[in-house]
Order: structure tokens, then sequence, then C-alpha cells
């Protein structure tokens, strides 16, 4: 299941779970659009992980635990602390950052 944040608390929803998985996007954003359903479906396969849209342009201060310079940018954090990021429209590149965050 994708959380999508309705409020800029990204850092507490990263302070209390222990495993995240961001997609920053944004409205406009056509390979957002594209990715999005290959995001739910590694949100439905990996049930320990948490999953959250954050649109990039409404919630700066959630958009300042990775560095965003192109969208869709995916994150990963583990208990409270930043791991990695990639900024893709490729599925094998974002299922392998999520395999990195949740094999452990």
């Amino acid at each position: 299941m994708i959380h999508e944040l309705e409020q800029d608390n990204l850092s507490e929803l990263v302070e209390n779970n222990e495993t995240v998985v961001v997609q920053y996007m944004a409205g406009w954003c056509g390979n957002c659009r594209l990715m999005k359903p290959k995001f739910k479906k590694l949100a439905s396969e990996n049930e320990n992980a948490k999953f959250i849209m954050v649109d990039a342009e409404k919630y700066p201060e959630s958009r300042k635990l990775a560095t965003v310079d192109n969208l869709p940018t995916f994150a990963t954090f583990k208990n409270g602390s930043f791991k990695n990021q990639v900024q893709t429209n490729k599925f094998d590149q974002l299922k392998n950052l999520v395999d990195e965050v949740t094999s452990n």
C-alpha cells in the first residue's frame, strides 16, 4: 500500500518506521505517472516497508531529506537514516534500490 503525503512531515514518518521508500514526484511529471504503478507493485510485494509518495513541489521540507534535482527521484531510509537514492524511470533500477533496503 502506498501512502501519499498530505502534509510536510516526511521526517516524522522516516523516524517512526524502520524501512521507508519514497517516490518524489510532481503532478506535471509524465515519468512520475509512469512509475507510480511500478512503485505500487513493489509496495504490495514489500509489506514490511512503508512506501510514500511525496509531491516535491508542495513539501519542501520533505524534499530536503534527499537530493531531488530530477523527477522522479526514489529514496530509501532505514532506522531513521537516509540510505540511498536513484533518479530513474526504469523499473529494474527502482527494484534494485528497494531490494537493497528491504533485504536486510
